[in-house]
């Protein structure tokens, strides 16, 4: 007999918070939608924005926990990808401590894995290939602690209308109404899964959201989209710079492809891959000065010149 849900907690960022969903008053999302197919269950939810995995171990999992949790969902780490001092290791040792912690205090735990936000929100060929080496990482990062534990896991790149531009909100960065209640409705079967009686299913019909129209997109690209780009892009840059370098120094008949990390097991005993040198010739200095200006320069062009068309981000580029 499936078990009745006292304590759900919800761990993570700013798509845990609600963005995407607003109502009079703030945001909705994933958490109440999902709470309400456990009635009578208390619901807590310390997510913040911009919280990154340490965010979840060091500073909401202590206030989950206080909960005595029968149910948690944790959704995190695409803002750590998205950040310079990006950690595959470091990334993995909080994320295990935060569902080790959990499942040791008798939760029931679900997260995910990500999808390719590229093909959502799009982005000039460097960045994209940077962010997707990032997500790739981050992903087995993921897959690695859903079978230490035993959790479940919602692979969003599977989800139902994952790619739909009606899954998500104006920014294409956070889900819409439909995608946070799709994103619910995941959740608690997941949770159904791991033995949760759900009282409830989750509705799929939009009822309560604001209405989004042409003006909040004009808003939303002026005071939140730019910034938001040069911010990230100023971050992103030193990775995404290495990754157009090394697809500009291979040749032709050779395309680049992400290195994925060696396969994760425990925390403590992960050891970052290293990177063999090779001898520099002055012709391979030259190259590599001329490769670097030109990484630079695309994405300069990219953060501080971006152009929109139809709706996304494309790089302006001059007529032949």
């Amino acid at each position: 007999m499936a078990d009745v849900v006292r304590s759900l907690v919800v761990l993570g960022d700013s798509t845990t918070v609600g963005v995407g969903d607003p109502v009079r008053g703030g945001w909705r999302g994933v958490g109440p939608l999902l709470a309400a197919a456990f009635p009578g269950a208390r619901y807590v939810n310390p997510s913040f924005q911009g919280a990154r995995v340490a965010s979840v171990r060091f500073e909401q999992l202590p206030v989950a926990l206080r909960a005595r949790p029968d149910a948690a969902v944790v959704l995190v780490g695409m803002n750590d990808t998205l950040r310079s001092d990006f950690d595959p290791v470091r990334v993995h040792e909080d994320l295990d401590a935060v569902v080790g912690e959990l499942t040791r205090a008798g939760a029931r735990v679900v997260t995910v894995r990500f999808h390719d936000h590229s093909r959502v929100f799009r982005l000039p060929g460097p960045l994209r290939r940077a962010l997707s080496a990032r997500v790739a990482e981050l992903n087995e990062v993921i897959d690695a602690v859903v079978r230490r534990h035993g959790v479940g896991c919602v692979d969003l790149d599977g989800l139902d209308g994952a790619y739909s531009l009606e899954t998500w909100a104006v920014d294409r960065l956070h889900p819409s109404e439909l995608g946070h209640r799709k994103l619910a409705a995941a959740f608690a079967e997941r949770l159904a899964e791991q033995g949760c009686a759900v009282g409830r299913p989750v509705s799929l019909v939009c009822t309560g959201g604001l209405r989004v129209t042409p003006l909040h997109h004009a808003a939303w690209l002026v005071f939140k989209g730019v910034p938001w780009l040069w911010r990230r892009g100023k971050d992103f840059l030193p990775y995404a710079a290495s990754i157009v370098w090394r697809s500009w120094l291979a040749p032709e008949d050779q395309p680049t492809t992400p290195t994925r990390p060696t396969t994760l097991t425990q925390p403590t005993t992960r050891a970052r891959p290293t990177t063999p040198t090779q001898p520099t010739t002055p012709a391979r200095a030259a190259g590599a000065a001329t490769a670097r200006s030109r990484a630079t320069s695309a994405l300069a062009e990219f953060v501080d010149g971006g152009a929109v068309h139809g709706g996304r981000f494309e790089v302006r580029r001059d007529p032949a």
